[in-house]
């Protein structure tokens, strides 16, 4: 059982980790789109799954959710796929022309392989602008529609008079607003109206808000780890070492713990010499060369918050009435282990910095691990990187040691976590957000579009990169750990 909940708490509390922090990227990608005029269809945390809890918004037609699958999260933002159908503008006039209508039927009515239709409709769909309908059964359409995979029918969206819908929020007027599936005739001509659509979709808009949808997610990481550092700085605090000849934390199955020694203990002398700091402390145990035994005198408090509120102690110390009413003296022998070790740790602290002090520590932070990202791309510094990063399995047992140690340990992960995650996903490599960008200004500064099977060769190369680099990762966090 042991050995069971040891596999599932690293597994647990790196799904939670890591899913919670690339919800935050995606969350990024989606405000940023909705403040571009973007639509968005869907926003969850999880993979993409049938099976899913989610709630459609009524105000901008998003569903929002959970799927089973948290292996991170997804925002689902209409025109990302740069794929172009040229009979695209007909295909949607038509299908708000009827209202509802099968694809074949389609297909002969505008005189195009049924292949084309689908292909335009998928971008379509894609783009909110239809929406599947079940209303064509199966034995209505032939056996060569019906045994594809493919949704025989499609709708059109709710519209205004504008020719808006409701994943534009605020400019969609319900009240002249048709339904789904509801005939609509465009006011304009069909290149007009698939230019409309295309408007409120990523590839509709310009360099600059193309390149801040990229940016954001990258930039909601960065400051998601920026707010922690300062909540675990300033407001849980930090456990720092104090310079006081008390026991911090005592090892289980150590020497100290078999002979009695408990955590808040002041040791007064060691093997009769007089210590009143840690360092002083060590320096005893030095002297003894770590072997044998040493004789330790002690002062245990009734309450171990007296140790740190009434040091350093004075010469008087050992005679003072005060110590005998608040506490008890004592002579314990203890033996170093074989590896010249007693199993003592030094006392610690609690102590909450200033804000401007947890800002001074998140941006070195920020800084570091900017600095160590881009040398990933330095090949003189590239393996020594690689040497000291892990995988997904290494941040699971990093995760599950952190959230052991507590909320602000954990959290302090998390932020370097996020830290990491935002600039990776800056590295100029597609499929990452730094990949795209770089294909965008490319576009940008050529005026013209790089064309889609380069973007897709470039991106499977990029799959394949990071696949080898996470399977070496993979193997160095399985020498690492286990």
């Amino acid at each position: 059982m042991d050995t069971l909940f040891g596999i599932i708490g690293p597994i647990f509390w790196g799904l939670l980790l890591l899913s919670a922090l690339v919800f935050v990227h995606e969350g990024g990608h989606f405000l940023a789109a909705r403040a571009c005029g973007v639509r968005v269809l869907e926003f969850f945390l999880g993979m993409p799954c049938r099976f899913n809890v989610h709630h459609v918004s009524k105000r901008i037609g998003t569903k929002f959710g959970v799927t089973p699958l948290l292996l991170g999260g997804y925002a689902e933002i209409c025109g990302m796929d740069p794929t172009e159908v040229d009979c695209a503008p007909q295909v949607l006039a038509a299908i708000h022309r009827h209202g509802t209508v099968r694809v074949d039927l389609l297909a002969q009515e505008l005189d195009l392989k049924v292949s084309d239709v689908e292909e335009a409709c998928s971008l379509l769909y894609g783009w909110g602008s239809i929406v599947p309908s079940d209303e064509a059964s199966d034995h209505d359409a032939d056996d060569e529609v019906s045994s594809r995979d493919f949704p025989l029918a499609f709708a059109a969206a709710a519209r205004d008079a504008q020719g808006n819908t409701i994943y534009d929020g605020r400019s969609f007027d319900r009240s002249s607003a048709t339904k789904v599936g509801e005939p609509w005739d465009p006011p304009m001509d069909d290149r007009a109206f698939f230019e409309l659509e295309r408007s409120h979709t990523y590839v509709g808009k310009g360099f600059w808000k193309r390149a801040f949808m990229l940016v954001a997610g990258i930039a909601v990481n960065i400051l998601t780890g920026f707010l922690l550092v300062i909540a675990v700085y300033s407001v849980l605090g930090v456990s720092m070492p104090i310079d006081a000849n008390v026991l911090g934390e005592i090892v289980a199955d150590s020497p100290v713990e078999a002979a009695g020694l408990k955590q808040g203990d002041c040791v007064i002398a060691v093997n009769g010499e007089r210590v009143d700091s840690w360092l002083e402390l060590l320096d005893a145990f030095d002297a003894a060369d770590h072997e044998g035994e040493v004789e330790l005198d002690l002062w245990r408090p009734n309450n171990v918050d007296m140790a740190f509120d009434h040091l350093p102690i004075d010469d008087s110390f050992d005679s003072g009435s005060w110590a005998h009413e608040n506490g008890t003296f004592l002579t314990v022998g203890v033996s170093f282990d074989d590896d010249g070790l007693l199993g003592i740790s030094a006392p610690t602290q609690v102590v909450r910095l200033n804000p401007l002090q947890s800002c001074q520590i998140a941006i070195d932070n920020i800084v570091a691990t900017a600095q160590s990202v881009g040398s990933l791309l330095n090949p003189r510094h590239t393996m020594e990187v690689l040497d000291n990063s892990t995988s997904v399995v290494g941040i699971s047992v990093m995760s599950a040691q952190a959230a052991a140690e507590g909320p602000a340990t954990f959290l302090n992960l998390a932020a370097l976590i996020s830290f990491s995650l935002g600039f990776m996903n800056l590295l100029p490599i597609p499929p990452l957000d730094g990949g795209k960008l770089v294909i965008e200004a490319i576009q940008a500064v050529t005026r013209r579009k790089v064309p889609i099977k380069v973007q897709t060769a470039i991106s499977m190369v990029g799959i394949g990169l990071f696949g080898l680099l996470f399977i070496y990762m993979l193997g160095s966090d399985i020498v690492r750990f286990f």
